[in-house]
């Protein structure tokens, strides 16, 4: 069988807090929930929104920085795999559950509420403007971008978004 792909970008809000724990052999494990909004109109022009909720697990630093940094109602950025698990309850009950195992993460946007202010201003001043300076799209997605046609005169054109 070939490789194949499996990426998975996603843009929405924390439902809740990261929950952190440890296996047992003291790997960090981070999970959150993410939820992504979508809108469309109907045939007959109405308007429908829809939310999509996506389970999402951070393992290693990666599962440090989450439970450290993000909290509830906070925009991100996650990319990863797509992972499936399955298992049986105690009752014998066969359970599947798919979930975004992080790669990468972005948090995006303010953060909502004072707790999350307070958490902003205890981090070191020069963490807080690297953070702000981290450039967007992530690297897939700039990789994508370089197979578009680029205009001669690209860099000299004035570039807004």
């Amino acid at each position: 069988m070939g490789r194949g792909l499996n990426k998975v970008q996603i843009i929405g809000h924390l439902g809740k807090d990261p929950e952190m724990r440890y296996t047992p052999s003291g790997k960090p494990v981070t999970t959150f929930t993410v939820a992504v909004g979508r809108s469309w109109n109907s045939a007959d022009g109405e308007r429908h929104n829809e939310t999509e909720w996506f389970n999402v697990v951070a393992w290693g630093t990666l599962a440090e920085i989450c439970k450290q940094y993000l909290v509830k109602g906070q925009q991100v950025y996650v990319e990863g795999r797509l992972q499936t698990r399955r298992w049986d309850d105690k009752e014998g009950v066969k359970h599947t559950s798919v979930e975004i195992v992080a790669g990468e993460m972005m948090m995006l946007g303010d953060r909502r509420d004072s707790n999350n202010t307070q958490k902003s201003k205890t981090l070191p001043a020069r963490r807080r403007r690297a953070r702000r300076k981290r450039n967007f799209p992530s690297s897939a997605v700039r990789d994508l971008l370089g197979f578009l046609p680029v205009p001669r005169n690209f860099a000299k054109r004035p570039c807004s978004l």
